[in-house]
């Protein structure tokens, strides 16, 4: 993707590496040092690896709420520390325990599954921190043993796997699917979820590892009884590479299907190649305040807010807002506890676009009911949104990513139709 020069300058205030804070950033922007009461929150994303590309845009959206309350007349400073997973599990980890050891409370990540889910057992639950996901869609992680610390803004794969369904039989008319998944808990449960829910046959289910050189030999694998469409689960880096391959063997006259991870403006650019005969589903952002963030990004960082940008939003507002709830004690144990607090009915609603009234509210001890960007974030028992709205997408012939549809789902069913 490439970097505008409002996200250039955006970067260079809150700091590439990941030892700056936003504290800092707004005393260099606004000559002022912000004063009173620290509230700290971690951000835990990829902006090297697989995910780099859709990664830095959702670390600059977890950002967001930070340089919103620092920038305004408060009784609290915001102190923020970025981290990189390098979607990696071990430099997840590594990265995790790094925001633990800085008194880190709460933390904005990850992004992939797979390295959520080993951060989270091996680094947050141990140590009593709080995180919260805005792109981990497995739903491995619903059923976590984490003692109510480990939550997340965006939708399980449980639902997204029923959309591909659908879309599979209504919208391309096939009776047969192929899958090629990335072989780790994201492309697992996606792959299971789709099958559970397709009503036609699966030719050929293929797990296939990340950044790999070729793809030719699984794309054969996959392909190798005609059908009607091929599903690929995939993150960027790898999907560059796929893409080319099947792209030097295989007609467009095969319909693709993608998920989420491949959900990259950039994507056509790097294959070489139109994907005009690519369809796909990701959580989209449908909250009351959607404007209001995009309006925001554009103005801080630069450019449209990309996928899982307004759940990052989400998950780091509503944890200042649970840590203040819980007495501003920057603990995680507090802000475990008060997360539902905030987020969920009753309470006097408030958004993105009146955060620091919310900030306000929650210090006076009065009920808030959080409503987001990317959804009304309303969190059950498991630490999973109850509501979720999933775009389809395609790419045009000059390679831009074009929104069909939105379709917005609750707990799992549908309830409404495009937007």
């Amino acid at each position: 993707m490439i970097e505008s020069t409002k996200r250039r300058e955006f970067l260079a205030k809150v700091g590439a590496t990941s030892a700056i804070g936003l504290a800092g950033y707004i005393g260099s922007a606004t000559g002022q040092q912000q004063g009173g009461q620290q509230i700290r929150v971690g951000v835990l994303q990829p902006v090297t690896g697989d995910l780099a590309s859709v990664g830095r845009p959702i670390r600059d959206a977890a950002l967001l709420p930070a340089t919103q309350l620092n920038n305004a007349d408060t009784d609290f400073q915001i102190d923020t520390q970025a981290e990189d997973t390098q979607t990696d599990p071990q430099a997840g980890i590594s990265a995790a325990q790094a925001l633990v050891d800085a008194g880190y409370p709460s933390i904005t990540g990850a992004a992939s599954s797979e390295v959520t889910i080993q951060v989270s057992q091996n680094v947050l639950i141990p140590n009593q921190v709080v995180g919260c996901s805005p792109a981990s869609t497995s739903p491995e992680i619903t059923g976590l043993q984490d003692n109510g610390f480990i939550w997340r803004t965006c939708p399980s794969d449980t639902v997204q796997g029923e959309v591909l369904a659908q879309i599979a039989t209504d919208r391309v008319n096939a009776s047969s699917v192929s899958v090629m998944y990335v072989n780790n808990s994201y492309g697992q449960a996606l792959a299971n979820s789709f099958a559970q829910s397709f009503g036609g046959q699966i030719p050929a289910q293929v797990a296939f590892e990340q950044a790999q050189s070729s793809y030719a030999a699984q794309l054969q694998e996959a392909m190798s009884n005609q059908p009607d469409a091929l599903l690929v689960i995939a993150y960027p880096e790898s999907g560059n590479q796929l893409f080319r391959d099947y792209y030097s063997s295989y007609s467009r006259d095969t319909q693709i299907l993608v998920t989420d991870g491949l959900r990259d403006p950039a994507l056509p650019g790097n294959v070489g190649q139109p994907l005009t005969n690519v369809i796909g589903t990701a959580p989209s952002a449908a909250g009351p305040a959607r404007q209001f963030f995009t309006q925001l990004y554009d103005e801080e960082v630069g450019g449209e807010p990309g996928v899982f940008t307004a759940q990052a939003y989400d998950a780091t507002a509503i944890q200042i807002l649970a840590n203040i709830a819980g007495g501003a004690q920057n603990s995680g144990g507090n802000i475990r506890d008060n997360m539902q607090t905030v987020a969920n009915s009753p309470g006097q609603q408030v958004d993105p676009s009146n955060l620091v009234d919310a900030l306000t509210l929650a210090a006076n001890g009065d009920e808030i009911n959080y409503q987001g960007a990317s959804s009304s974030v309303t969190f059950d028992d498991n630490g999973d949104v109850t509501t979720a709205a999933y775009e389809i997408f395609s790419f045009t012939q000059d390679g831009q990513l074009n929104q069909i549809e939105v379709v917005e789902f609750q707990t799992g069913q549908e309830q409404g139709g495009g937007q």
